[in-house]
C-alpha cells in the first residue's frame, strides 16, 4: 500500500508493469480476505442454524425465496441494446427487473414493519 501511495497516479496509469507489480498483489491479498470473510461467515451461519430455532431459519428463507419467485413471475423482460453499443439479453434483463421488483416489495414489508411497530408503541 504505502509503494502505491508513493508513486504518481499518472505513471501508474501508463504503465502495464507499474500496474501489475503494484495492484495486482493488492488485489490478491483482497481476494484472500474476501474468502476468509466468506468462509468465516458460512462457518457461524452453519453453527447458528444448530444452535438456534432451524424452523424459524427455514420459514424466513421460504419467504425470502417466495419473494423472488413472485417478482420473477410479475415481470418480463425483452433483449435491448444498452448505450455502449451491447446487447442485453431477455433473460438478463428479466433477472434485474427481477431484482429491482424484490427489492421494492422488501423495502415495502420493511417500511410497512416500522410503520406498525410505531403505530403500536403509540397505543400504548
Amino acid at each position: 500500500m504505502g509503494r502505491i501511495l508513493a508513486e504518481d497516479g499518472d505513471a501508474i496509469e501508463a504503465s502495464a508493469d507499474l500496474q501489475n507489480s503494484l495492484l495486482t498483489p493488492i488485489m490478491y491479498l483482497s481476494y484472500f480476505v474476501l474468502l476468509v470473510v466468506l468462509v468465516l461467515v458460512a462457518i457461524f451461519v452453519i453453527k447458528g442454524l444448530f444452535k438456534g430455532n432451524i424452523k424459524n431459519t427455514l420459514i424466513a428463507v421460504g419467504a425470502f425465496i417466495a419473494v423472488i419467485v413472485i417478482a420473477y413471475l410479475v415481470t418480463d423482460g425483452t433483449q435491448m441494446t444498452l448505450k455502449d453499443g451491447d446487447i442485453l439479453s431477455a433473460n438478463a434483463a428479466h433477472w434485474i427487473s427481477a431484482g429491482l421488483v424484490t427489492f421494492y416489495i422488501l423495502a415495502g414489508i420493511a417500511i410497512l414493519a416500522m410503520v406498525i411497530s410505531g403505530v403500536k408503541k403509540l397505543t400504548k
